[in-house]
């Protein structure tokens, strides 16, 4: 197995420039039509979008922006599920107007979905949470770690049932505005590490870490369905491996599709995903399917006190033997200006790229640096 990357990369190096961007930072300024072209206009929601860009007036809540891109879309036409806004729209301040649907969303706010939210290519982004847990525990030990095609290994190493992990993850937008004043090109990185830091026996070692490398084409999208917007569906290509030698060795490659909604302080994001044929034939988990799943649904509910819940559900979407998933639930509640406290727990198959074919229950605890919202 030829892994992307094949040791952790420099922590410091890589938190630095997501607590730059953390802040929100000021879009470029557009060009808004003059007050007296608003005159001429007689639409009224599409006057008003007019008069609010010509006045420079930011919408101050998600909901004013989608109200707006909604009169906008009923006065020309609105379009159905997953259909691309009507081009019968010419008008500049109706266009603006949809463009901007859901400015400011938990959605619109991770992924600049907004024309007027784009921050231009090569910032670093938030991704996935950023976090450090000094106790990670598990109720199962994988003492050896076994594939159907490597077989077992590891048996060797005493495995303490207490360990810490870590995770960093960032995105970046490589390319932006790929049609007209939609799609987007990110490119993300997430490691996790399993660190068995109290096992003097095992010279502390690193027992697990995982690498995700992956590319996604993201787009604005405009729908609503049972009380819930459609902001972004997105299309990608996903690594993840260990980096370890056989019998060790875990990776696979995946399409990735990604659906995302949000309402007021709630985000669901739906992730459908194929795995891609391995390079060569060889494979070292040909039923990895089968326990980390097809496919998987985040929710994440975001307090207005500051804490953040989050709930995530994997299956492998088959059923008798080959019916096998997970479940993790995140608990993020304020402790400082600049950290989070945080609790894990997950229990099901494939905690880590070693055990994804093991069952058992974790808890973890400590702090985080970075939220999904």
């Amino acid at each position: 197995m030829r892994a992307i990357l094949a040791r952790c990369l420099p922590i410091p190096l890589l938190l630095a420039p997501l607590a730059a961007h953390a802040q929100a930072q000021a879009p470029t300024e557009e060009a808004h039509p003059g007050i007296e072209a608003c005159v001429a206009v007689e639409i009224a929601a599409t006057r008003l979008a007019c008069y609010d860009a010509a006045m420079k007036r930011e919408l101050s809540t998600p909901q004013q922006a989608d109200a707006v891109a909604d009169a906008a879309r009923a006065e020309y036409g609105a379009p159905s599920l997953f259909r691309r806004d009507a081009p019968t729209v010419t008008d500049p301040a109706a266009l603006a107007a949809i463009a901007n649907a859901g400015k400011g969303s938990l959605l619109d706010n991770r992924w600049e979905l907004a024309a007027s939210s784009k921050l231009g290519i090569f910032n670093f982004r938030a991704y996935k949470p950023v976090y450090l847990f000094p106790l990670f525990a598990t109720s199962n030990v994988n003492e050896d770690p076994f594939s159907p095609s490597l077989g077992e290994g590891g048996g060797d190493t005493p495995i303490d049932s207490l360990e810490a992990k870590f995770q960093i993850s960032f995105k970046t937008k490589a390319v932006e505005n790929l049609f007209g004043d939609n799609g987007d090109i990110w490119m993300a990185y997430t490691q996790a590490s399993h660190w068995q830091v109290y096992n003097g026996e095992s010279s502390r070692m690193f027992r697990e870490t995982n690498y995700e490398p992956e590319v996604m084409l993201a787009f604005r999208t405009g729908w609503n369905l049972l009380g819930w917007k459609g902001r972004l569906a997105a299309v990608g290509i996903n690594h993840q491996s260990n980096g370890r030698d056989n019998p060790l060795s875990r990776s696979w490659n995946r399409l990735v599709f990604n659906f995302g909604m949000d309402r007021d302080g709630w985000a669901l994001n739906l992730r459908p995903w194929v795995r891609m044929p391995e390079p060569g034939g060889g494979d070292d988990n040909p039923d990895i399917s089968d326990y980390m799943g097809r496919g998987d649904a985040t929710l994440v509910r975001v307090l207005p006190n500051g804490h953040q819940l989050s709930l995530m559900l994997r299956h492998s979407l088959r059923g008798g033997a080959q019916s096998h998933g997970a479940v993790q639930f995140d608990w993020a509640f304020p402790l400082h200006d600049t950290f989070r406290g945080h609790l894990q727990v997950f229990d099901g198959y494939g905690e880590s790229m070693v055990d994804y074919n093991h069952r058992a229950t974790y808890i973890g605890l400590g702090i985080s640096l970075m939220e999904w919202y």
